[in-house]
């Protein structure tokens, strides 16, 4: 983990392994809520997962696998990559395991918080989720929402972003450090990043009204930011489509936010959407 403790980074094992590519438990994270899993299985492998005191949920970044989570094994996903289509994910509440056997080379994001609720097992799929665009000009970019407040789960709030190359997103600047409801709540976020080409990358900048000065940490493909407090907004490299998982949890179920005023003047300025969105359809 970056001395900073806000930036984590992948593992690089070999193309042809079945391994875990970033593991970041809570305690590890110095938090309260989340723990964030990366895993990569090759054909034929297979990762089971329980729920004991935790929700947890499995979102399927690429390839095919079966998934049993005691409702008879399913056949699930559809998209190669983060870039080629939208996303299956399933949602586990506590007392409940999964197992996932790779058809073809898959990844899977995992992110777990406590939990004792005893909500229903669901599976979310690509019909499932609602894409949307937001923004506008150089500030446009495309939202995937996959379990947002209204999902009959108990902390975890996820949703996939999508911003072109050259664009900014999470625009205006936002936060969601104080529980001021239903003004705003205080949300702990992890930002997962993928990067349409090897070598590109993305800046977030994370600064506060007690810190203006901030920081700046460059994510590149299979990074992850976590946003502990303060602002957090983020520019795609010129050229470089840029992808990234949220994963949300906190003191109440909602995505209420405090935006930077001295920026939200530049909502006036928006004329039209980058005509280079939706990246993905379904």
């Amino acid at each position: 983990m970056d001395p900073s403790e806000n930036l984590v980074h992948s593992t690089r094992p070999s193309e042809d392994s079945s391994d875990e590519l970033l593991s970041l438990p809570r305690a590890e994270a110095k938090w309260e809520w989340m723990s964030f899993f990366v895993r990569r299985l090759q054909p034929g492998a297979s990762y089971s997962a329980s729920t004991e005191q935790e929700e947890a949920a499995f979102v399927l970044l690429g390839g095919t696998c079966r998934a049993d989570w005691g409702y008879g094994a399913k056949t699930i996903g559809r998209r190669e990559n983060v870039f080629e289509g939208l996303p299956y994910t399933l949602y586990l509440p506590a007392g409940h395991r999964v197992t996932f056997t790779a058809q073809t080379y898959c990844e899977i994001a995992e992110c777990r918080v406590p939990s004792d609720a005893r909500h229903e097992p669901r599976l979310i799929s690509p019909e499932d989720v609602v894409s949307s665009l937001r923004g506008g000009g150089n500030a446009s970019r495309q939202i995937v929402d996959i379990i947002t407040p209204s999902f009959p789960a108990d902390k975890l709030m996820v949703i996939e972003v999508y911003t072109p190359g050259g664009n900014w997103s999470s625009y205006p600047p936002h936060k969601h450090d104080v529980h001021r409801p239903p003004g705003e709540v205080d949300l702990d976020e992890i930002y997962y990043y993928r990067i349409r080409q090897p070598e590109g990358f993305a800046l977030q900048h994370l600064y506060s009204a007690e810190n203006p000065t901030g920081r700046t940490v460059q994510a590149r493909d299979g990074d992850a930011v976590l946003v502990r407090s303060g602002f957090h907004p983020v520019v795609a490299g010129p050229g470089y489509d840029v992808y990234y998982l949220n994963f949300l949890a906190g003191s109440a179920r909602a995505l209420a936010v405090t935006e930077d005023s001295q920026h939200v003047w530049i909502r006036d300025t928006w004329k039209e959407t980058d005509p280079r969105l939706p990246l993905v359809k379904g």
